[in-house]
């Protein structure tokens, strides 16, 4: 190996040296990573920090959730605990992390709980884990907990697993940073066994969760992808280590699969081979080309070929990368190396032997050379892993163009002149060199062509004038002789190689620009929201860089449609219907050049992810024959890539919201049959008993029973048309049908009636009013402002025990009127202060379920609303209990008396 490649390999990765250096300057972050709730994370995260204070570092606890765990709460003894930071939310105050706190109080180590934590609205930071940034900027040391539901990658995986979707996430580059990673393991049996104990949850949540999210199904998928996110770190891990230090693998800690891609036949091959490879050691892998010089000169067909190798390694999960290189065998070797690569998978060689005794094999350099890598030699398949695009490249033809030729003879002729004015001077061998430089300007400006031509052209010229006898194209000196064959060899060695310069410089030039393109379509296209945007951005991008006409197809109910076009085209006639529909249902190209219904007017390309076709391109224009080079249909593929992925990503969004809105459908179904189940059938069978009972023994009853019998009949009646009403307020308020008849009012009189309608209801409780007599008049509905009322003091008298206080209040405060409603029960839980106005949501207390549909509280905000005000819940500060209170603008023009009515 040379010496400059060994000085290479022994140099540190800088950008290994630069992440350990970016870690020098802040804190360490170690995450206790766990499968699902209950696993120990939180116990092993204060073990670990008891054990530190022990050692003699500043510890606090910046937050730590307990959930009632005593275990939990016995480790909490000792530590300095930061006190949480208050914050106002719709008149609730709920406790987050105070992170001022913790960087003016500057420990060595603070421990936060559930990374992935939302905080409050008017907190610093939305998320826990940006707390967690920020503390760790400041250079002290973080433990916290994480479970893996909760790493943003793998949301849908676990979503599939479990049927739920977490809605709090931590992006995967927290773990990436993190500097330990400590998975907390507890078998599915153990952790069933500790929720049954009550040490997780209490036991009716505990059950139901069995029931659902703590199968041993959902928790042992959950375990194997804790333990594989746990192993992906420690590999990257590894990897920056053996880089920082310039240590060269491969360290075979883990698996890692590298192929090698050329222009081959077998390529396709080789790609697929390393996929099944990945997938059955289970460990990344990655796709290498090296393009060399001689690559700019291959065939069309080979660079299509490679391109599409890349493009399926890509599809295929394969990480593609490109560099340049001269000695491709032991630039693959140092590159697997570098990045601990323990496979590498190569073709077969395909060229016969005496070129490879000639110009050397790849294969067997890197079978002589790979040390402990695992070589993997793949066989040659032509035929298999030949490639067709199924459509004509259209050639690129390349006219004669005099003009070079013509600046190629003024050159020769300002070297004339030149040498005429220098011969002199000069000896006969210097004046050459005037003459080279006239071929390396006219290779420089017209390409090798004009090259080769100042070069016979110099030659000629310089014997004419120059070589004795002069004016002749005789030679008489042999020393002339060798001076005019050395001259003209290396004019055509340096035309060649400068003219080859040349051609590298434009396409690098091309490649920068057709790069910036593409990545300004990417940056386009992640800025887009909705399909119509991706369509159009798409259209215009392809039809601009390629010089055609485009529509794009999508599928719609079974056959395939125009969705956007530039310019804007949305007539297809039948041969080009019936293209676009076979491009689209064989996943090959049609139309216009191709080898499927050739006679369409247009090109049809699928546009194609990693899964399927999810729709088709129509290019066409004004010229006749094939639509597309070589060089454009590598180029096309670019985009449509980009493109398919913008359009499945919209799609997959569409299909996400209506499987949210299909379940919340679902839910709402379930929770109405379940409610119609009871509160339907309870009243109608205490309805149908009574009346039965009078029909068959209403004569041998007592008048006071036969008055029982009636009461009971009546007032489950009424209860059961408050249900039925209740159902038909809600479905005037989800159809948005809702038309308040707004007319002024008193706010005592709406709480008086809605007090009399209700005594039944609140005969049990002791009622107490207290309405100022100087509150201003209302515009309000009063039938629908009366129903508010009602259904606040039907869930006081509900949820409060008997021969408890409801109190009404009203007052005034900038510029409102504020009705509140009061009772002494036991309270709202403070995560249910918002959600118990959720349709059929019903807090429940203890083991006991209060009858009811879950509506009453919703139709409240839903009219109250309508109306122009606010409601909102909130506990009691002097005792238990609940408040609701009305938020209702008072009138900028306030009725004169009596015109309220």
């Amino acid at each position: 190996m040379p010496d400059d490649t060994r000085e290479m390999l022994n140099r540190p990765s800088p950008d290994a040296l630069l992440e350990h250096a970016e870690r020098e300057t802040r804190g360490k972050l170690k995450i206790f990573l766990g499968a699902a709730p209950g696993v120990g994370k939180t116990y092993e995260m204060l073990m670990s920090g008891r054990a530190q204070k022990a050692d003699g570092l500043d510890v606090v606890v910046g937050v730590v959730e307990t959930h009632g765990r005593r275990e939990t709460e016995a480790l909490l003894d000792g530590f300095e605990i930061i006190p949480r930071k208050r914050i106002d939310y719709r008149g609730q105050y709920l406790e987050e992390m105070d992170i001022d706190a913790i960087l003016a109080r500057r420990p060595a180590l603070v421990l936060v709980d559930e990374l992935a934590h939302t905080n409050a609205a008017g907190s610093r930071h939305p998320k826990r884990y940006m707390d967690v940034q920020e503390i760790l900027a400041q250079g002290i040391d973080v433990y916290s907990t994480l479970n893996i539901q909760h790493v943003e990658s793998l949301n849908d995986v676990v979503a599939q697993i479990t049927r739920i979707r977490v809605r709090e996430t931590v992006p995967d580059s927290i773990i990436d940073r993190a500097d330990d990673v400590e998975i907390i393991d507890l078998t599915p049996d153990d952790l069933i066994k500790r929720l049954k104990d009550g040490k997780v949850y209490v036991p009716t949540t505990a059950r139901r969760a069995i029931e659902n999210y703590f199968s041993p199904g959902n928790l042992t998928a959950l375990r194997e992808l804790a333990l594989r996110r746990t192993a992906q770190r420690v590999d990257e891990q590894l990897l920056n280590h053996m880089q920082a230090h310039a240590i060269s693998g491969p360290w075979a800690a883990g698996e890692r699969i590298l192929v090698s891609l050329d222009h081959s036949r077998n390529g396709a091959s080789l790609v697929r081979y390393a996929r099944r490879q990945a997938d059955r050691l289970r460990a990344p892998w990655a796709a290498l080309h090296f393009e060399t010089p001689q690559s700019i000169n291959l065939p069309e067909e080979d660079k299509d070929r490679l391109a599409a190798n890349m493009r399926l390694a890509e599809q295929l999960g394969a990480e593609t990368v490109t560099l340049p290189g001269l000695r491709v065998s032991r630039e693959i070797i140092d590159y697997a190396h570098a990045n601990n690569f323990t496979h590498i998978v190569v073709g077969r060689p395909g060229k016969p032997r005496w070129r490879q005794l000639w110009q050397g094999s790849v294969t067997h350099d890197l079978i002589r050379h790979a040390g402990d890598i695992s070589v993997h030699v793949i066989s040659n398949d032509a035929k298999e892993n030949d490639q067709r695009r199924g459509m004509k490249p259209a050639s690129q033809p390349k006219p004669f163009r005099i003009k070079p030729y013509v600046k190629s003879t003024i050159f020769v002729a300002l070297a004339i002149a030149a040498g005429i004015l220098l011969d002199q001077t000069l000896a006969v061998q210097n004046l050459a060199l005037v003459f080279l430089m006239a071929v390396l300007a006219a290779a420089i400006r017209g390409g090798l062509g004009a090259g080769l031509y100042a070069s016979l052209l110099g030659a000629m010229s310089f014997n004419f004038f120059f070589l004795e006898p002069r004016y002749t194209f005789t030679v008489r000196d042999p020393e002339s002789l060798v001076a005019l064959f050395f001259f003209l060899g290396v004019a055509l060695v340096a035309s060649n190689l400068t003219a080859a310069v040349q051609r590298q410089a434009v396409a690098a030039r091309q490649r920068a620009r057709t790069t910036e393109d593409l990545y300004l379509f990417s940056k386009k296209l992640a800025g887009t929201g909705t399909l119509d945007d991706v369509l159009w951005a798409t259209a215009f991008q392809i039809a601009s860089m390629l010089k055609v006409r485009v529509v794009i197809l999508l599928p719609e109910k079974g056959t395939i449609a125009v969705k956007a076009g530039y310019p804007p085209d949305d007539t297809l006639v039948d041969a080009d219907i019936a293209a676009a529909k076979w491009a689209w249902e064989h996943n090959r190209p049609a139309g216009r050049a191709a080898d499927t219904l050739p006679g369409a007017k247009r090109l049809y390309l699928p546009l194609r992810t990693g899964r399927e076709a999810i729709g088709v391109v129509g290019l066409d224009n004004d010229k006749q024959g094939p639509l597309l080079t070589p060089e454009q249909q590598r180029l096309f593929d670019a985009l449509a890539d980009q493109a398919a992925l913008a359009i499945e990503r919209i799609q997959l969004v569409s299909d996400v919201d209506k499987a949210k809105l299909a379940a919340e459908t679902d839910r709402l179904r379930t929770a109405l049959l379940t409610s119609i189940s009871h509160d339907l059938k309870t009243p109608l069978a205490a309805i149908m008993g009574s009346a039965g009972t009078l029909k068959d023994f209403g004569g041998s009853l007592s008048e006071e029973a036969r008055g029982e019998l009636l009461s009971t009949v009546i007032d489950e009646s009424e209860r059961l048309n408050r249900f039925i009403a209740n159902l038909l307020d809600m479905t005037r308020i989800g159809s948005g049908a809702m038309e308040p008849n707004y007319a002024f009012h008193f706010v005592g009189d709406i709480v008086g009636t809605a007090l009399k309608r209700a005594a039944k209801i609140s005969s049990r409780h002791k009622v107490a009013v207290s309405i100022p007599a100087d509150l201003p008049m209302l515009k309000v509905d009063a039938v629908l402002f009366e129903q508010v009322l009602f259904n606040l003091i039907d869930n006081a008298a509900k949820y409060a025990p008997d021969e408890t206080a409801i109190e009404i209040r009203g007052s005034r405060e900038n510029g409102s009127v504020l009705l509140s409603v009061i009772d002494e029960g036991s309270g709202i839980p403070a995560e249910d202060t918002e959600r118990i106005f959720d349709n059929f949501y019903r807090v429940s207390k203890g083991d006991h379920v209060r009858a009811g549909t879950g509506l009453g509280l919703a139709i409240c905000r839903g009219f109250v609303e309508a109306m122009g005000g606010t409601i909102r819940a909130s506990n009691r500060s002097d005792r238990s209990g609940a408040i609701f209170t009305i938020r209702m603008p008072v009138p900028d023009e306030l009725p004169v008396m009596g015109e309220s009515e």
